[in-house]
């Protein structure tokens, strides 16, 4: 795991993620198998997290897809919530504190922030990639640029 937080790796800890999340999706082009090891992955080399996977756009609603942590919200309208948020703007969305953000869907108690990346290929909205922790203001802005940088490794790796 990276201590991407307090190593000082920041964007050079991300280089070494984006490195081998290219690797490990190099030979498959599958949605789904490459977004559940994306998910491991997240989940297995990022600290602070207790959640990571997608949510995948059906008619204008975000369905639960892979993920790794507690078990989730299945169903979430565009507009609602931090992941209906970043859906319904396709603007990246990162929360310090979830319980100050207007509409919180609070699947998981224990998360406190979050960092949603809204997946668009080709002009269409697939879904969202989805991080949260149970740390109040987890993420920075470095975290936002590097997820975002593994999410299009992700996308371009990725038949959808």
């Amino acid at each position: 795991m990276i201590d991407l937080q307090n190593t000082g790796a920041g964007l050079e800890g991300y280089s070494l993620l984006a490195a081998q999340l290219e690797s490990l999706l190099a030979d498959e082009k599958d949605f789904i198998a490459n977004a559940a090891q994306f998910s491991a992955f997240l989940y297995s080399q990022i600290d602070d997290l207790n959640w990571a996977g997608f949510y995948l756009n059906r008619d204008e609603e975000l369905v639960l897809g892979p993920f790794q942590g507690q078990i989730a919200c299945v169903r979430i309208p565009f507009g609602r919530g931090v992941c209906g948020a970043a859906a319904q703007s396709r603007q990246t969305q990162r929360v310090e504190d979830v319980h100050e953000f207007p509409g919180h869907i609070a699947c998981d108690s224990a998360s406190n922030s979050e960092l949603v990346v809204p997946l668009v290929k080709e002009g269409r909205l697939i879904g969202v990639l989805d991080l949260d922790s149970p740390k109040v203001g987890r993420f920075s802005e470095q975290d936002q640029a590097g997820i975002e940088q593994l999410a299009a490794i992700f996308l371009k790796s990725t038949d959808c």
